[in-house]
């Protein structure tokens, strides 16, 4: 599809955590390999803000990472605008690979340790323009600078400042105004507000909306409010242990949640009409990502589950019901009653 800006092929990163070899030996013990992201196949369209949602340590995270470049993928691929940039098929053409990386950029979680605090705000926003387009006269890096400051709600006279000097919010506006030296398409935003006080993140989550109409921003949108995703996101990914179990549009994903996962997590977020009545808490834990359950890694906690779901892992499959995708054997054969949330997390 032409509109298509970034594709995950089958991406998976795993990590050696083994001990040491000699542990191993005397220990009689072979390698211990975490599968942090476990083959996911994902598009994102031009324009559009996909998100992803899951617990803490199902892979969110390490697919940013990946799309970026700061891990390499175990196999698969990462294709952007076409272009191969990494796994099977990699372009090998440093000056190529430079130039289309230069499109994509990162927006980390925490304002306080992303921004040098050694460095004036000027000089952090001038880094990537520094490092893509050593050209550039002084006089034409500060008016960028400037530009971009105001850009973000700052002012020009605030590049001379310190981070230190700045409240998280506006740290986190400098962040933004960072991703956006060097004009790139795609924005990887991880967790951008989740360190931010709720008046704040409105504010910083409103800007990155007016930057994505102006400019024609794609984001990937990571997070574990879902409140913050159903005001920000156009499509939602579900992940649980490395694996994708659902992916659908925001509205029809949350009016009509597929995948017992996802039903679980929507159940658990606060609701002042709810109030009294009966809730189906998030049950269980999530299981030792070194050791994952055999079949649908979700079965030990979930209602539905039967031997097919302890034995063979399910595929992402098309889902009527809410036009979205889903990975459970249950959505498939039709043993799920179908579900309608009126959940008011706007």
């Amino acid at each position: 599809m032409t509109d298509i800006l970034l594709e995950l092929d089958h991406v998976a990163r795993y990590f050696d955590v083994s001990p040491p070899w000699l542990n191993r030996v005397l220990e009689r013990r072979g390698r211990v390999i975490l599968k942090a992201v476990d083959g996911i196949d994902l598009a994102i369209r031009k324009g559009e803000t996909l998100a992803l949602v899951g617990e803490s340590g199902c892979g969110k995270s390490t697919v940013a990472r990946v799309i970026v470049g700061l891990y390499g993928p175990t196999r698969g691929s990462v294709r952007y605008q076409g272009v191969p940039l990494a796994g099977e098929g990699a372009i090998t053409d440093g000056r190529r690979l430079r130039q289309t990386r230069r499109g994509m950029q990162m927006i980390f979680q925490d304002p306080y340790a992303s921004l040098n605090p050694r460095w004036r705000v000027a000089d952090i926003v001038a880094e990537p323009l520094r490092a893509h387009s050593p050209e550039l006269s002084k006089a034409k890096l500060d008016a960028r600078v400037a530009a971009l400051l105001a850009q973000v709600g700052l002012a020009a006279a605030d590049g001379s400042k310190y981070p230190h000097q700045f409240s998280g919010g506006q740290r986190q506006r400098i962040s933004i105004a960072r991703a956006l030296s060097t004009n790139p398409a795609f924005l990887v935003c991880d967790e951008p507000t989740s360190a931010l006080d709720v008046s704040v993140q409105a504010q910083v989550l409103n800007l990155m909306r007016d930057l994505q109409r102006t400019l024609g921003l794609t984001y990937l949108f990571i997070s574990h409010n879902l409140a913050v995703v159903h005001h920000i996101a156009d499509r939602v990914g579900v992940m649980y242990l490395g694996r994708l179990v659902e992916v659908a549009p925001t509205h029809e994903l949350f009016a009509h949640p597929q995948h017992p996962y996802t039903r679980m997590l929507l159940d658990a977020v606060p609701d002042l009409e709810m109030t009294g009545k009966a809730r189906t808490a998030v049950a269980g834990e999530v299981p030792n990502p070194l050791d994952p359950p055999s079949g649908c890694t979700f079965h030990p906690r979930c209602p539905n589950a039967d031997e097919r779901c302890r034995r063979e892992p399910p595929r992402l499959r098309p889902s009527a019901a809410n036009g979205g995708e889903a990975a459970c054997h249950a959505v498939a054969e039709g043993r799920l009653p179908p579900r309608t949330i009126a959940l008011a997390v706007a």
